[in-house]
């Protein structure tokens, strides 16, 4: 993960360059947030956090990106000194990594001067767009496969080397048990697993004498692929001898199945191993599998055990990006933050102002409820009433009566520029991401079609959005 300050979109800089010739260097505040669920779901998995504050720690113009910058010829000398001791100095409030979050609700809030909240605008997006995307994609998998166990195999099919440690960190966090990179197992703690290749099969006189060797190298986590000739006439009677074997000497045993029709041959295999007396050997599958792919699979009975996702877990899919965008909420002056907001004629596109936190509202036994998009201190005692307005719609709203407790999302992670509070292992944020899925009712979790849960903004900050709006068009 790279800390180069010049990790960053150009236009970052001209303007950054255009707010330190002008004095331009106020205190703002800066939302990130997403505007619709990727896949058509219900729910996604916030990812990417505390890799991102890490890099905003070390984030910083070295010698030769200054030398780069100089040689673009559009950067004056003082502005280049003035990069030469840039540091992120700004205060970070943040959702929990592993949080199940919505459209519209900010999950990152950013305080700091205009010069360096503009500067991590991209980063912040790449960290955080990325890994949420695949965090979410992979929950989704796990969902689907009746929260089996999913290993991650996307190493060789994922968006270059970082988009390859990346996904397998976010996916481990979304529910996959395992992964088959190798530096992201050492790198991150994930476990690792794999199995072998069609070309270890080849690479023998017979199939058997293939099967029969790996199992003596690695007699404790035998999983043989089955299907490099013919998977009922060829590899499973030779997986079957090499199973005996094993079975006979205590040591587990499986099979892989890499291609042909999932559902037919799941079905055969197991059929053929239990008539065998290998009742305990387990089946894995891959090969371009997804979430439709694998919830057929399930609701029609196949007794698959593992299952090996790649291509469409480490890239998204059919939606390979998260729809995150980073807007101005607030700027100082004389003294006081004034909200500012986007207004635009696609409702969609316009901003909530303000500087806001999130509140989720929970039932009685602890359920989520709805989200709230409130300003900053608000509070909602039980037993109160509470509006709420959709974010888009001025005319729709609802009220909450009854609720056990509402708590804010939003919290601080960086002060000063500094990292503050306990550092999270990445098996904490797997677990946090479990609970939070396993506590979402059915209907927002379901593959197909799901429920919308609710994200609203509050009275008060409706009032001021529509102030903001009244204004301008009165302006214009």
């Amino acid at each position: 993960m790279t800390s180069s300050a010049l990790f960053t979109d150009l236009y970052e800089l001209t303007m950054a360059q255009g707010y330190f010739r002008y004095e331009m260097n106020s205190r703002v505040v800066f939302d990130m947030f997403f505007r619709r669920q990727p896949f058509g779901g219900g729910f996604s998995v916030f990812a990417g956090l505390e890799d991102l504050i890490t890099a905003l720690e070390g984030f910083r113009f070295r010698s030769d990106d200054l030398e780069y910058l100089e040689s673009l010829g559009i950067f004056a000398d003082d502005f280049l000194r003035y990069l030469e001791d840039f540091r992120f100095s700004g205060d970070i409030y943040a959702v929990p990594e592993g949080t199940v979050v919505f459209p519209h609700e900010p999950l990152i809030r950013v305080h700091g001067s205009q010069i360096e909240t503009q500067l991590i605008e991209s980063m912040l997006l790449n960290i955080v767009n990325f890994q949420t995307l695949i965090a979410t994609k992979t929950a989704r998998i796990y969902l689907a496969s009746n929260r089996g166990r999913i290993m991650e195999f996307g190493l060789r099919r994922a968006q270059g080397p970082d988009g390859a440690m990346s996904a397998s960190r976010a996916a481990f966090i979304g529910g996959a048990s395992s992964t088959s990179n190798s530096l992201a197992g050492k790198t991150y703690g994930i476990p690792v697993s794999g199995t072998m290749a069609h070309s270890w099969v080849m690479s023998f006189d017979s199939e058997e004498e293939a099967f029969a060797r790996y199992a003596e190298l690695y007699p404790e986590t035998t999983t043989l692929l089955i299907d490099t000739y013919n998977t009922m006439k060829s590899g499973v009677p030779h997986a079957i001898t090499v199973g005996k074997t094993l079975q006979a000497r205590g040591l587990p045993f499986g099979v892989r199945l890499d291609s042909g029709d999932m559902q037919y041959l799941s079905f055969q295999v197991r059929d053929a191993l239990d008539r065998a007396g290998l009742r305990d050997a387990k089946i894995a599958v891959s090969n371009e599998l997804d979430e439709e792919i694998v919830a057929s699979l399930v609701s029609s009975g196949c007794p698959i055990d593992f299952w090996g996702v790649g291509t469409h877990l480490v890239t998204g899919g059919k939606d390979p990006s998260l729809t995150g965008v980073y807007k101005l909420a607030a700027r100082e002056k004389n003294g006081e933050f004034i909200p500012t907001m986007k207004v635009s004629d696609n409702p969609e596109k316009s901003t909530n102002p303000g500087i806001k936190q999130v509140y989720r509202f929970y039932d009685e036994k602890g359920g989520p409820l709805a989200d709230l998009i409130a300003f900053e201190g608000s509070g909602f005692p039980p037993g109160e009433p509470v509006l709420f307005h959709h974010p888009l719609m001025d005319y729709r709203n609802f009220t909450l009566r009854s609720f056990g407790k509402a708590l804010p999302l939003l919290e601080k992670r960086m002060e000063g520029g500094k990292i503050i509070g306990p550092r999270p292992a990445l098996t904490e944020l797997r677990q946090r991401a479990m609970r939070e899925i396993a506590g979402l009712d059915p209907t927002y979790t379901r593959i197909l079609n799901p429920h919308v849960y609710k994200v609203s903004i509050s009275e008060a900050l409706r009032k001021a959005k529509v102030a903001i709006i009244s204004e301008f068009l009165e302006r214009h």
